[in-house]
């Protein structure tokens, strides 16, 4: 496209969001501890009417720390709430940090309950609707290598009665997201009420949710849940692991596991089970963590153990330290128009005039033959444990303009950090860089691990004749 003011796409946006430094270039910001050297770190949602009609889903009313009501607990009452079982035997281990959210989920700020913060997030029973930017949280947290643990419970069960219940609301947050919304987890809760039952686990003697520290699995609690049904072509990692009697397979998993880039998930469809039966006064409260008929404390001790990535009760790596290998770029081919992707008008396009290397939609910054700024950019956080991270896009550059010698449209390739301070330039390409078909071009991004940034492209188009920067085949891969 010669002179052509057409539509401009948004490549630079989605390097921006993942701060990936380029070999040979000196990091300008402090690098995030790693998880190795502190305790794993969860954090328990309480801002979504966790404590609406009789529910209780807190681990102690001091918040966001714990630790406040007793800095030594050795007996779940003396934290106050129904979850304080759960909390009361992390903390008695030595190798867990806990705290507990009471305001909007972040990722990527200066909270100290940020999600960047921690290395697991607990949804027990959320009963108000995320909005659109705790969702895009939630899930560029786990894309990155955090852990969400899932609880819910049956349809129709709207404490705050404002019309939403935590089926509805744990599916929202997985198919309505800026993020990725094509079932992501490869299941979907189920809009069930099953009054009672004892899901029973499946055989399988390897795996650590079932067999784990804490003690090994055979049963779990329903006093009124519901199930989720598994759709592993979506996402071959789904996999049940305690099912409703009479289930198997894809359908009646009653807690269910899976992954999303480089982070863990967990699925409960019952909040009952993790129902110690005390909490604060004016409750009715019933005692699943303890029901005879059921091990209700292994599971979700050794799921949290596992979300976190960690190797054993109190030791090993918290799970922002663990590297999972993996491409942690979403929509990274621009085959989802702008999901993922924050870019100026027009960037990510299936327009003609410039060709996709593969598939059918690029970005293309500039190109319009007069004073023009495109960017385009995305979020992401390198796992602290990963040791390679290669950040790669392929190049198109043409132009009308005649000159050898001087550059005077460019694109430049950055990272930014949470407040959008540049960290570092890695590249800058320009009219200069012209040529027929694309080029791959590769950074080493390993001295950002353990720190959320956001990678940018900035294309810069001068007052006459066009220069067309066109990006396709994004791709940030860690080991």
């Amino acid at each position: 496209m010669l002179g052509l003011a057409l539509p401009r796409h948004r490549l630079g946006a989605v390097l921006a969001g993942f701060g990936l430094v380029a070999a040979g270039v000196v990091m300008q910001a402090t690098a995030t501890p790693a998880a190795a050297a502190t305790p794993h770190r969860i954090l328990f949602d309480n801002a979504h009417a966790e404590t609406a009609g009789n529910a209780d889903w807190i681990i102690s009313t001091s918040q966001p720390d714990p630790l406040g009501q007793d800095s030594s607990p050795s007996a779940e009452t003396n934290w106050t709430g129904a979850l304080s079982s759960w909390g009361v035997a992390l903390q008695k281990t030595g190798g867990y940090s806990l705290k507990t959210s009471t305001s909007a989920l972040t990722y990527g700020g200066s909270s100290t309950t940020d999600l960047s913060n921690f290395d697991t997030l607990v949804l027990p029973e959320p009963n108000t609707l995320f909005t659109a930017a705790e969702k895009t949280a939630i899930m560029t947290f786990v894309k990155n290598g955090g852990g969400l643990f899932m609880i819910s419970d049956h349809t129709g069960a709207d404490r705050n009665n404002d019309g939403e219940d935590a089926v509805e609301i744990l599916n929202d947050l997985m198919t309505n997201n800026s993020v990725d919304s094509t079932d992501p987890f490869g299941f979907s809760i189920d809009s069930l009420s099953i009054s009672s039952d004892y899901p029973s686990a499946i055989s399988d003697s390897s795996n650590p949710v079932l067999h784990g520290s804490f003690g090994t699995v055979t049963k779990s609690l329903i006093a009124s849940g519901t199930t989720a049904t598994l759709k592993p072509a979506d996402n071959a990692n789904v996999k049940g692991l305690l099912y409703r009697t009479g289930y198997s397979g894809n359908t009646g998993a009653f807690f269910a596991t899976s992954t999303f880039g480089s982070g863990r998930v967990a699925f409960w469809g019952d909040s009952s089970p993790i129902d110690d039966g005390t909490g604060q006064s004016g409750n009715t409260l019933y005692d699943g963590w303890n029901d005879s008929g059921a091990t209700n404390a292994a599971l979700a001790l050794n799921a949290t153990e596992w979300l976190s990535g960690a190797s054993g009760s109190g030791g090993g790596d918290g799970g922002g330290s663990t590297c999972t290998s993996a491409q942690l770029l979403g929509n990274n081919g621009f085959e989802s128009g702008s999901s993922t992707w924050t870019a100026s008008s027009g960037v990510i396009t299936n327009a003609g005039g410039e060709s996709a290397r593969t598939g059918s939609w690029f970005a293309w910054l500039d190109g319009y033959g007069s004073a023009r700024t495109d960017t385009l950019s995305q979020s992401v956080t390198v796992p602290s444990g990963c040791t390679t991270a290669t950040l790669s896009f392929y190049l198109h550059v043409d132009t009308a303009e005649t000159t050898t010698s001087t550059a005077y449209d460019t694109l430049k390739v950055q990272v930014l950090n949470s407040s959008g301070t540049v960290l570092s330039t890695l590249a800058t390409y320009s009219n200069l860089n012209a040529a027929s078909g694309y080029t791959q071009r590769s950074f080493n991004l390993a001295g950002y691990a353990g720190q959320n940034v956001t990678l940018k492209f900035t294309g810069t188009e001068g007052s006459t004749l066009q220069t067309s920067f066109v990006i396709d085949d994004t791709a940030l891969n860690v080991s």
